[in-house]
């Protein structure tokens, strides 16, 4: 177990004022992983460990503001979380049968991932995809493609979550032309687009445009859906990116809501009214090893969007404050070594997200460190959600670990750690000044050092790999992209632009390029280029014409 660390408080502060001085950056993390016991740490907490806490301002009940213990009054007793387990590779085809496999074995939502040309705005036939094409996702150009993925899946019963960004629009609008020929109004449409581009600055990097033009995107999709597309998540806000790059719970918190503010800022500016907008905003964590750090931060990140969203910018629906959000599993977690004992960790990680209070949950498989998920390893990950689902009983008890001295302690530090790092941010310019300082990169690079360090020291113990180690293990099946996808997907490809109206598609483009130059919201136009089976390759190059590429600043 963690132990106390007394003086976290004033460290957090004064390295902040030494930070603001340029003595040094911020290192803001609850550092539980260092305590083990033989620190001279306390080891226990008793009532006066919490000082002057509230329970009846800073917790209240479940359902109600500021929503430490839940977003719902009853939580899971009226609904279990959504089990979205997250799939996509090869062709749309490949993809579509593990859909339909792991909903018939009981899964409630999709995930999709998609191929790095994909998400990077790059056709298949682009000399850029080549060796990519169908590897960490599915390979989606078209309109064509995306009926397939979804074929016999009826989306008026379905949610989809979509994790890509720079190319968001694009997709969205081709689940939107989906579902109208499925008979499905783009008002009864239900799902996430991840749409998080800040973080792709950060630490992901599958960006296109230069992060302003990305944001006239972002807000020109936040417009669109609140009229014509209600239940849609316009953006699902990613920490769990943040943190698989190497930063702290704490980082993980602090630069995702960092990047939350400049959204609503940028919708703001735009016209938007508060109250139309955030009801449709969600959030992506992660859920890593150390349990109880996992839970009170789950906790801290509710109440903290709370205040942000009603102090900061006066929002009055209570839906505006509610943190929703997805969680996943640690795939940095995950070990090549022994990989079995990862079906215990993504066990413990999934009891920490739904003991949190996640609204959606992704189990990541026992393989994933080795290659794409099996078939018989995704439904293992997905059982596992059943079992805590179904057999723990935790679904009985809302926030069942609240009032724990520990955990309130634990959750209070988390919070006034993370505004602790926001102070610093909006004295910096806002994440958008931080991102293009190479601040907020150079914090996370610092943080997956020490991380990597510790281990090599083996200060931090990674069972079967700094200990317990296994000279040898059994191989285990996994999963193999055939290399002839590539060729396949390109004569795809090739056949569509002979069989589409090329001129139509021509004139769309042509009318996308001049729209992205004025003030225009842009998904309509890319509606229609998608309608005419544009590719997505075609549509990401006329908005690159208009508004440049992206360069990252030196951060070493």
């Amino acid at each position: 177990m963690a132990h106390k660390n007394d003086n976290a408080p004033d460290k957090a502060t004064q390295k902040i004022k030494n930070a603001a001085a340029g003595k040094s950056t911020p290192d803001l993390s609850p550092d539980l992983s260092k305590d083990t016991g033989t620190t001279g740490a306390r080891h226990f907490w008793t009532a006066e460990d919490l000082g002057s806490f509230d329970a009846s301002r800073e917790l209240g009940k479940p359902g109600v503001f500021p929503f430490t213990r839940g977003i719902y009054a009853d939580m899971y007793r009226s609904r279990l979380w959504t089990m979205r387990q997250y799939a996509g590779f090869g062709t749309a085809d490949e993809t579509n049968k593990r859909f339909r496999y792991l909903l018939t074995r009981g899964q409630t939502g999709l995930s999709v991932a998609f191929d790095l040309p994909t998400q990077m705005g790059l056709d298949s036939d682009d000399p850029m995809a080549a060796g990519e094409v169908g590897r960490t996702g599915v390979a989606i150009d078209s309109l064509a493609d995306m009926e397939r993925l979804f074929d016999q899946i009826d989306l008026s019963k379905v949610s989809t979550s979509m994790t890509i960004n720079a190319t968001a629009a694009i997709l969205l609008s081709m689940y939107r032309a989906v579902g109208a020929k499925q008979g499905v109004a783009e008002n009864m449409l239900a799902g996430t687009i991840q749409n998080d581009i800040l973080k792709e600055y950060e630490a992901r990097n599958t960006y296109i445009f230069p992060p302003h033009a990305s944001m006239r995107i972002i807000t020109n999709i936040f417009e669109y859906c609140a009229t014509h597309m209600p239940r849609f998540n316009t953006i699902s806000i990613s920490g769990y990116h943040i943190r698989e790059a190497g930063a702290t719970a704490t980082q993980e918190l602090a630069f995702t809501f960092a990047n939350a503010i400049e959204y609503v800022k940028a919708a703001l500016e735009h016209g938007l009214d508060i109250d139309q907008f955030a009801p449709q905003i969600s959030f992506f964590f992660v859920a890593q090893m150390n349990f109880f750090e996992e839970v009170s931060k789950f906790r801290a990140a509710r109440r903290l969007w709370a205040k942000i969203m009603k102090e900061r910018f006066g929002a009055k629906n209570p839906k505006s404050m509610m943190l929703r959000f997805h969680v996943q599993t640690a795939g940095s977690s995950l070990t090549q070594q022994q990989p079995d004992n990862n079906i215990i960790r993504t066990t413990l990680e999934a009891l920490a997200a739904a003991l949190g209070g996640t609204q959606s949950l992704h189990t990541n498989s026992k393989d994933e460190a080795l290659s794409l998920p099996s078939e018989a390893s995704a439904l293992t990950a997905l059982r596992t959600q059943q079992i805590i689902a179904f057999e723990t009983g935790i679904n009985n008890v809302v926030d069942p670990l609240a009032g724990s001295w520990f955990v309130e302690d634990l959750t209070n530090k988390i919070e006034s750690q993370t505004e602790a790092y926001l102070k610093k941010i909006d004295e910096l310019g806002g994440a958008i000044a931080a991102v293009e300082s190479g601040y907020i990169q150079k914090e996370i690079q610092d943080a997956a050092y020490e991380y990597h360090q510790a281990v090599e020291a083996k200060e931090r113990v990674v069972v079967g790999v700094n200990k317990f180690i296994d000279v040898q293990s059994d191989p285990i099946p996994i999963l193999k992209i055939n290399p002839k996808i590539e060729a396949e997907q390109k004569e795809r490809v090739a056949q569509l632009r002979k069989k589409r109206d090329n001129a139509k598609v021509d004139e769309t483009l042509r009318l996308l390029k001049q729209a992205a130059g004025s003030e225009e919201n842009l998904m309509p136009i890319i509606n229609q280029a998608v309608d005419q089976y544009a590719t997505v390759g075609e549509i990401s190059n006329a908005l690159r014409e208009s508004f440049g590429k992206y360069k990252p600043p030196a951060t070493l």
